[in-house]
């Protein structure tokens, strides 16, 4: 297994990491059974670093991902987040929160979840606008000294805020949606701020939720309770227009001798050794597909061919509905 170091001076972990979101809500049904075993099958083959959430569920993901990790926790380094608030009662109900009593109690919450003492990267899912960041980022440092946390990252936060966050405490990772269709923080300083500061991306989404694997060829193949059913990139015209280009990363990928999956993948950890990708999978078939990205070595002239096909802002739609951009710290 390939590894990369997570931040300035940090612990060394996969380049690949396991996002485990889709194996409790969002991408349709799961199956626990199956989920376990793709976790244990990861921590295999190598993958170190587990991205979970207390969001996802809601709270269930924390507490699938603990009784895979049990008797395993010291071949993981294990990341979760705090701040989308959720109502067991009412799933649909969102709210943000960086309060930090909230961050202290949604802390240990976590662990109680997951079942263990610490937990290694805990992040800022997202950033409160009505909260000082210094207020949060003060409050979680305030962990990593009770030894309840060991680094701190936040996702989708601006370059300033992140500019902000590590004047209070160092800044192990920055976690944004990043991958051929989404180079926003190519554009917006998000990518450059994190070198400057020695933050590592870790790349979220990093095949288009899905979208760049080629396992949808229309927005029916999507389960009626799947989310991206509501995404503007997955809905009609837009959904047509990424399909076409889709065909021409998989004509790419043909002749490289490899998945467009692995392609996309490859192409996220060629962006440089401070760029670690969690893809998201609940099937063993599409972990070992997905590890296969790490054998893929593109030469300047994959680069360029992937960079005429898909160049920024070439995909059709943003990349969340309007509730969810209005979420991102910009």
């Amino acid at each position: 297994m390939q590894t990369r170091v997570l931040g300035r001076n940090g612990p060394r972990v996969s380049a690949l990491g396991l996002g485990c979101m889709g194996m409790s809500e969002f991408y349709g049904a799961g199956d626990d059974a199956e989920s376990l075993a793709t976790i244990h099958l990861a921590l295999e083959r190598g993958v170190t670093l587990l991205d979970t959430a207390d969001m996802y569920g809601p709270f269930t993901n924390e507490e699938l991902v603990g009784r895979a990790i049990h008797g395993r926790r010291d071949r993981v380094f294990l990341a979760t987040k705090f701040g989308i608030v959720r109502d067991a009662a009412n799933p649909n109900r969102r709210a943000i929160s960086g309060r930090p009593e909230y961050v202290r109690a949604a802390c240990e919450a976590s662990l109680k979840r997951l079942g263990v003492e610490h937990i290694d990267l805990y992040y800022q899912h997202r950033v409160d606008p009505e909260v000082p960041i210094e207020e949060t980022v003060g409050a979680m440092a305030e962990l990593v000294a009770a030894g309840k946390v060991r680094y701190l990252g936040l996702s989708e936060a601006s370059a300033t805020t992140l500019e902000r966050a590590a004047r209070v405490h160092p800044i192990a990772a920055l976690q944004s949606e990043f991958s051929l269709w989404s180079r926003d923080v190519e554009e917006n300083g998000m990518l450059a701020a994190c070198r400057r500061l020695g933050v590592a991306l870790v790349a979220y989404s990093p095949l288009g939720r899905g979208f760049l694997t080629g396992a949808f060829t229309r927005p029916e193949d999507l389960a009626e309770d799947d989310f991206r059913r509501n995404h503007p990139r997955f809905q009609e015209e837009n959904f047509a227009r990424n399909l076409h280009l889709l065909g021409r990363v998989r004509a790419l990928a043909a002749a490289r001798g490899c998945t467009a999956a692995q392609l996309a993948l490859a192409w996220v950890l060629a962006q440089g050794e401070d760029v670690i990708a969690i893809p998201g999978t609940k099937r063993r078939e599409r972990l070992t597909e997905n590890l296969g990205a790490l054998e893929v070595q593109l030469s300047g002239a994959d680069l360029e061919a992937l960079a005429a096909v898909f160049p920024p802002g070439a995909a059709a739609g943003m990349r969340y509905p309007p509730a969810g951009m209005a979420t991102v710290n910009r």
